[in-house]
């Protein structure tokens, strides 16, 4: 299952925007206002739990400085990933889009579409007001 936000302009330049997302600590202000839980484990994880939902733990898997963040869950029994790619319009503009993938059964997937979309829609949301 793979869900995409549309890309998004961030009043930043891409070396501001790409540390900002790096530091998880950060990920705290992005998160949609149903968030119950946000807790940083240590500097490649963190766990946040939204009203209603049970916990996720996602874990840095790679970064590729100034252009791309992947998160992905720490746990195997939901196998997904979390991308940010970031991409500089000029010096004082920058455009983030986020991508979700994961492998569900056709059933979790049409479980989980709509939670995980309006939860991307949120994070990209708040991360082009930072």
């Amino acid at each position: 299952m793979e869900i995409q936000t549309e890309k998004k302009a961030v009043s930043k330049n891409i070396k501001d925007v790409y540390e900002f997302v790096i530091d998880l600590k950060n990920f705290e202000q992005l998160m949609p206002d149903s968030i119950d839980k946000f807790e940083v484990i240590d500097k490649d994880t963190f766990l946040f739990a939204l009203k209603g939902m049970p916990q996720i733990v996602l874990k840095r898997k790679n970064q590729q400085p100034f252009n791309q963040l992947v998160l992905g869950a720490a746990s195997e029994k939901l196998p997904f990933t979390l991308t940010i790619d970031i991409d500089s319009n000029n010096d004082s503009e920058t455009e983030v889009g986020l991508s979700f993938e994961g492998e569900f059964n056709s059933m979790m997937a049409m479980m989980i579409k709509t939670p995980i979309t309006n939860f991307m829609n949120a994070l990209s949301d708040n991360l082009s007001k930072i």
